[in-house]
């Protein structure tokens, strides 16, 4: 499998120092511009987020490669979970959004811990304007084109809410 999609996060630290390590650790073919956006979930009693979309490409990593690679990066910048606010504040969220195989066919898990493409993509705004900005013919398999999932009306409305900032990656990085 070798190409993943990713949303990466952060409300609490450095977020664009542990935005930029985990996107160094990725070798990214793409990377969006940093987006400051609400929290999400329900927890609203918490610092507004740092979000990117990153893709990625290696023909050597599986979607449990890519899942695992994430995990130890959340875990690196000191990403701690708390039960009792699964839409918590983090040092560093890193979801894989969509995995393709090398000839583009889409990789689907249902494992608890591995959830491909993820279920819950297609509602967020903070995933979707970042990928599309990087990725205009993107799709999330089962859901369709993302071009279509931001004209629904709530993900349109949480769109609204967003602010582009500026670009967190260049040509000097790699």
């Amino acid at each position: 499998m070798t190409r993943v999609v990713f949303s990466m996060g952060s409300n609490l630290g450095d977020r664009e120092a542990a935005l930029t390590a985990a996107i160094a650790a990725v070798d990214p073919e793409a990377v969006s511009d940093v987006y400051e956006t609400p929290p999400w979930g329900g927890d609203d009693e918490q610092p507004t987020y740092y979000n990117i979309a990153v893709i990625a490409n290696d023909p050597s990593r599986t979607a449990d490669d890519w899942l695992a690679l994430g995990q130890r990066l959340e875990a690196e910048a000191g990403r701690v979970r708390d039960p009792e606010r699964p839409y918590g504040p983090r040092t560093l969220d890193v979801d894989l959004i969509a995995v393709t195989d090398d000839d583009g066919t889409p990789v689907h898990s249902d494992e608890p811990r591995l959830q491909l493409p993820h279920p819950l993509a297609h509602l967020r705004a903070f995933v979707l304007v970042p990928w599309f900005a990087i990725d205009r013919d993107a799709e999330l398999p089962g859901k369709g084109r993302v071009r279509e999932l931001l004209r629904d009306e709530s993900v349109a409305a949480d769109a609204r809410a967003l602010r582009r900032l500026h670009p967190i990656w260049s040509e000097h990085h790699e």
